[in-house]
C-alpha cells in the first residue's frame, strides 16, 4: 500500500507551488499548469503544518537571494533507478552554472541516453529543489522545462546565470 501524500501550497515569484510530502520527506514540488502533474493528486490529504517546514524554509530563503539554506528531506516515491540516478546528477550543479543535456549524459556515463535522460529531467518530481533548471541545450538555448521556459528563464535570471 502506499503512503499517504500530504500537501500544501506556497506562494512563490511564479505563482502558487504545490509541495507533497510523505512521513519521511519532501516528495513534490509542482507549478500550476506543469507538465506531469501526479495522475493521482485527488488521494492527497491537505496538510499546512510542520511537514513543510523545511521546504518552505528553503524556498523562502531561495526567493529571497539569500540562498538555499538546508536541503529539505527529500523521499523520491516515484521513478526508476535511471531517472532517480539523473535526479541525484542534477542536485550536483551549483548554483549559478549550468550544463548541457550531452554534458550531464557524460557524467552519468551515459553518453548514448541523452534523449532518456532529457525524459528523465522532465518528469523531476521535485524541480527547483532538484535544479532541473540548469540542464540548457548544446547551443545556449533553454530548451524545455515542465513549468515553462518563462519560469526556466526567471529562475537562471534570478541565480544569475542569464
Amino acid at each position: 500500500m502506499k503512503p499517504p501524500l500530504h500537501f500544501t501550497e506556497v506562494t512563490s515569484p511564479l505563482g502558487i507551488i504545490t509541495l507533497t510530502a510523505t512521513d519521511r520527506g519532501l516528495s513534490g514540488l509542482y507549478f500550476a499548469a506543469q507538465k506531469h502533474w501526479p495522475t493521482d493528486s485527488s488521494t492527497w490529504l491537505r496538510y499546512d503544518g510542520a511537514r513543510f517546514d523545511g521546504a518552505r524554509t528553503w524556498l523562502t530563503s531561495y526567493f529571497s537571494g539569500k540562498g538555499r539554506g538546508a536541503m529539505p528531506k527529500l523521499d523520491l516515491i516515484i521513478g526508476t533507478e535511471f531517472q532517480k540516478k539523473v535526479w541525484q546528477a542534477l542536485k550536483n550543479i551549483p548554483k549559478g552554472e549550468t550544463l548541457t543535456y550531452g554534458q550531464l549524459a557524460e557524467q552519468i556515463d551515459a553518453p548514448n541516453a541523452v534523449r532518456a535522460l532529457g525524459v528523465a529531467i522532465g518528469r523531476n518530481p521535485i524541480s527547483i529543489i532538484i535544479p532541473c533548471h540548469r540542464v540548457i541545450g548544446s547551443s545556449g538555448l533553454l530548451t524545455g522545462y515542465a513549468g515553462g521556459v518563462d519560469r526556466k528563464r526567471w529562475l537562471l535570471e534570478h541565480e544569475g546565470i542569464l
